[in-house]
């Protein structure tokens, strides 16, 4: 009988923290989408400061783009305003095909698709982003994206 409440209540406890894991994993994926719909909302609006918010602003974030590595928010911002100069260069940003992997508390692995529509083209490639989860919120902390 003791081995019976024992499996019993392993069996319980096991539930209740699989149901809070599958909780926090909710919150998390929907705080970290509503920090990617901001970001793209910025961009559709010309506004790249606004989308940079979605980064850490730190020395230490990692933004890398084809076989170029940039390292700290501010020359990730001067990156972006140097090659998106003009409402034209920025087009319409979209992401989609979002896979969120939820890894603890604190981090989280973003996998998913970004394209430009713009007048004369329409650039388009995939990101693997890390997130963090800060008092303020969730930023990105290492984006690598082709």
């Amino acid at each position: 009988m003791k081995n019976i409440l024992l499996l019993l209540a392993l069996t319980l406890f096991a539930s209740i923290s699989s149901l809070a894991s599958d909780n926090r994993d909710a919150k998390a994926g929907a705080d970290i989408r509503k920090v990617m719909n901001e970001q793209t909302a910025a961009w559709n609006r010309g506004d790249i400061e606004g989308f940079m918010q979605g980064y850490w602003k730190s020395e230490n974030l990692v933004f890398v783009s084809s076989d170029n590595v940039t390292k700290g928010w501010q020359p990730t911002l001067d990156r972006y305003q140097k090659n998106y100069d003009s409402r034209e260069k920025m087009g319409t940003l979209t992401f989609s095909g979002l896979t969120i992997n939820v890894l603890n508390k604190e981090w989280a692995i973003v996998l998913g698709s970004w394209s430009l529509a713009r007048a004369k083209d329409t650039p388009h490639g995939k990101f693997t982003l890390i997130f963090r989860k800060f008092k303020d919120g969730r930023r990105v902390v290492h984006d690598h994206t082709s």
